[in-house]
């Protein structure tokens, strides 16, 4: 017994211990290797946790108890309202367990041979109790986030918007459970009362502007929650245009984002809460919501990690990129550098008139109107920043 709690001490002590046993988790479990750093914290935990309960128990010849049981079923809980799949817990752990016999194997001087055993006896055992504990537990807490959909949906894009979750197909087999999926491509948008005293944020006014925008049956790719002040909903990118005239109608004001992957949809919900954070009041108008355009400049304004300014380019000029409307583009630069119609016109040679129209055919296709100080701005940063 000496010789196991003189292992146990030294392992424990030990922080590589740990941090061997997360790098195995994550290079041989699919499902952890995309996990974001708040969840890896959490995996470091609960390694540590694991590591020190099954060396005590071998260190002392125990067993697991009612306490230990408690919490491996509501990690098991856990991983179910998060979607990770139970088979891929419970692989974690038997990797962990194989770290560990490998650490105490290659400690100097080595177990004897009825220590050995004795560990790997504690550790199948253990393996199995704790198999059973949680299976039956994730079992239960997904039967219970089923029955209440609604919730289960909301806990869903919570996640996706928190980036709690291990991979877009853990996200879609948990969606699929719920009769939902996953819109791709996707809006994300996120919604605030335009005025202080505006409507009151609820998870019944997220419902009812999704149905709004998606139908009175809610979309099965539709979900709507509620962060803080403001209210998110992610749609299928198709039903984004109809978010104006129904923030309009709310008090509200928003941003759209449509531009990122499923992947992404955390950094896509941090993209627009830090674009209605800093927008300027000008920049919101009621006929339209802010876009990825719109966020990628305000966070290139602000210093924050914006896209490269290409695609900065891309997203707010459109379709003037393309061949054949280096005329429309003309016009804006020099209605930018001059700052009005006639003297833009002047100094292309054109009838005010004529440039007018190429102005007006200018917003038709960016969907901004060079003639809006927010939406001159940006068309301005975007030809300045771009190729």
């Amino acid at each position: 017994m000496k010789e196991r709690e003189r292992i146990r001490q030294q392992l424990t002590g030990s922080p590589r211990v740990v941090a061997s046993i997360v790098t195995a988790v994550r290079a041989q479990v699919p499902a952890y290797a995309a996990l974001d750093d708040g969840r890896l914290h959490e995996v470091r935990a609960i390694a540590a946790w694991a590591l020190e309960r099954m060396l005590q128990l071998w260190a002392t010849d125990g067993a697991l108890t009612p306490a230990d049981l408690r919490r491996f079923r509501g990690i098991a809980a856990a991983r179910a309202a998060d979607g990770r799949p139970v088979q891929a817990v419970l692989r974690a752990y038997r990797v962990a367990a194989t770290v560990l016999t490998d650490e105490v194997a290659a400690c100097t001087p080595a177990p004897d041979a009825p220590d050995a055993f004795a560990l790997v006896r504690m550790a199948l055992t253990t393996l199995d109790t704790l198999a059973e504990e949680m299976a039956t537990a994730y079992t239960a807490t997904s039967e219970d986030l089923a029955a209440d959909r609604d919730r289960a949906l909301r806990l869903l894009l919570d996640d996706l918007i928190a980036g709690r979750h291990a991979s877009v197909g853990a996200l879609t087999a948990r969606a699929a459970r719920l009769g939902s999926q996953l819109p791709d491509p996707y809006c994300l948008l996120v919604a605030e009362p335009v005025e202080a005293d505006g409507p009151v944020v609820t998870q019944e006014a997220a419902l009812g502007l999704l149905a709004a925008l998606a139908g009175d049956g809610h979309d099965t790719t539709s979900l709507a929650t509620v962060r803080g002040s403001r209210l998110v909903l992610l749609l299928p990118a198709a039903a984004g245009g109809a978010a104006p005239e129904a923030l309009r109608e709310r008090g509200l004001r928003g941003c759209a984002i449509s531009g990122e992957s499923q992947d992404r949809i955390a950094a896509a919900y941090r993209l627009a809460a830090d674009a209605l954070d800093t927008a300027p009041a000008h920049a919101h108008h009621p006929a339209r919501v802010l876009t990825d355009g719109d966020a990628q400049v305000l966070a290139l304004l602000g210093g924050r990690p914006a896209a490269a300014p290409e695609q900065i380019s891309r997203l707010i000029l459109g379709p003037l990129v393309q061949p054949g409307r280096g005329h429309l583009r003309e016009a804006l630069t020099s209605y930018l550098d001059t700052g009005s119609a006639n003297a833009a016109a002047r100094s292309l040679g054109l009838h005010p008139q004529s440039l007018r129209y190429r102005l007006r055919r200018i917003a038709e296709l960016t969907l901004r109107d060079p003639r809006d100080p927010w939406q001159r701005l940006t068309l301005d940063i975007a030809r300045t920043i771009g190729p």
